[in-house]
């Protein structure tokens, strides 16, 4: 119980005792023994009665039974890493849920189709329903990890920059940010996108390995065909990868590249996520500064607006990072039909080239969708965790 409501309840008690008797019962002088036997106080209660009552008051005043220590230790720590928890729960849920699109997206950057409609209409006529998800275990398990990571380090890393911009320049971009009426300055945008960039650099090293196993899951079925195999000698490699679950692929790529074949175009993975994690921060956090100044204060936790603003932060990114992540798709696609030793073609990055925009607005629609699901997830979660106080 909150100290301030145990002084309320006390001072309560205090004040209802003169209440009960307004005037103090005075001891009569006189003869009367009916008198003076009204007004002497009633015995004692017997040792047996005492204790019963003693018992009834205790368990009338332990009814409502505390939680048990577990319980609050459970509650605390939950509430200590609520923005971990509420990222590992809305990551699966956005994931599972927009899985099928970024099937489609991968597919469509490592070959070539009519369009999104001609990918799907092969997909489902060669591998029904199961192709939209396969290799969906890794990205469930890599994506949760990743994100709950990418969050943590986010968040800590915003109030570092923050606090060294503030020591070393006089400017509190916190305050700043949360001040009613502000508008995004150079300083929050630099901050934030430090934040952001640092979080993604950190977290290349845990999502390369699941990424590899993922986009081998969702192109094993193309790399075995004969026709897209660039050498003869080849095939065997990339059939070996078919109908494969992730545990088995992961164990196929160490098999044929060795262990570090898990970070197979780590370089360019490393830049993917170093440049679309700064800036999907930091148009995240600048696009939800701008629908509150305009839209009132509690704009930025309406599903209408936590929509518009994690859809434009994805949008955004994928804009910009769009060629990379081509260029390492085909990298990693081209490196899964060679063993250990053998050279794989560099691919180069070209902005602007058509061939290297291949699947960008599946990427788009997909990331509008994701974003939507995991951000309205993840307020309500946290919400819901912050206030578990108040229950």
């Amino acid at each position: 119980m909150p100290a301030e409501l145990q002084t309320d309840h006390h001072t309560c008690i205090l004040q209802d005792g003169p209440a009960r008797h307004p005037h103090p019962i005075m001891p009569q002088h006189g003869n009367n023994s009916k008198d003076n036997s009204q007004q002497r106080p009633p015995p004692p209660p017997s040792p047996a009665k005492s204790s019963n009552t003693s018992g009834t008051a205790t368990s009338n005043a332990s009814s409502p039974s505390p939680a048990s220590p577990t319980a609050n230790g459970t509650q605390r720590l939950v509430k200590r890493y609520r923005v971990e928890v509420a990222a590992s729960a809305s990551s699966v849920l956005s994931t599972l849920t927009t899985f099928p699109l970024d099937s489609v997206k991968t597919r469509m950057q490592t070959y070539k189709y009519a369009g999104f409609i001609d990918c799907v209409r092969h997909t489902y006529q060669t591998e029904k329903l199961r192709g939209f998800f396969r290799g969906v275990t890794a990205p469930m398990a890599s994506i949760t990890l990743v994100r709950t990571v990418s969050f943590s380090i986010y968040q800590r890393s915003k109030h570092v920059y923050s606090d060294w911009v503030k020591r070393n320049f006089g400017v509190d971009v916190m305050a700043e940010v949360s001040a009613r009426g502000s508008y995004p300055s150079l300083w929050s945008v630099a901050t934030f996108g430090a934040a952001g960039a640092t979080a993604g650099s950190c977290i290349t090293a845990i999502a390369c390995p699941f990424e590899l196993t993922k986009l081998s899951a969702q192109v094993s079925v193309l790399m075995a065909d004969k026709k897209n195999c660039p050498r003869p000698e080849s095939h065997a490699i990339a059939a070996s990868y078919q109908n494969k679950g992730t545990l088995k692929t992961l164990g196929n790529i160490i098999k044929h590249r060795g262990f570090m074949g898990l970070y197979t175009g780590y370089k360019l993975h490393l830049l993917r996520d170093t440049l679309g994690t700064g800036t999907y921060f930091m148009t995240y956090e600048s696009s939800k500064q701008l629908l509150t100044t305009f839209g009132g204060d509690g704009t930025h936790s309406n599903p209408l607006a936590v929509l518009v603003a994690g859809g434009l932060c994805g949008i955004v990114s994928w804009a910009l990072i769009y060629p990379v992540d081509s260029a390492k798709s085909i990298y990693q696609r081209n490196s899964l039909m060679y063993t250990k030793g053998q050279k794989v073609e560099p691919v180069k990055i070209e902005f602007f080239r058509r061939n290297m925009y291949r699947g960008l607005g599946v990427s788009m629609g997909r990331s509008c969708a994701v974003n939507a699901v995991f951000f309205s997830s993840f307020e309500f979660l946290k919400k819901r965790i912050k206030a578990m106080d108040d229950v």
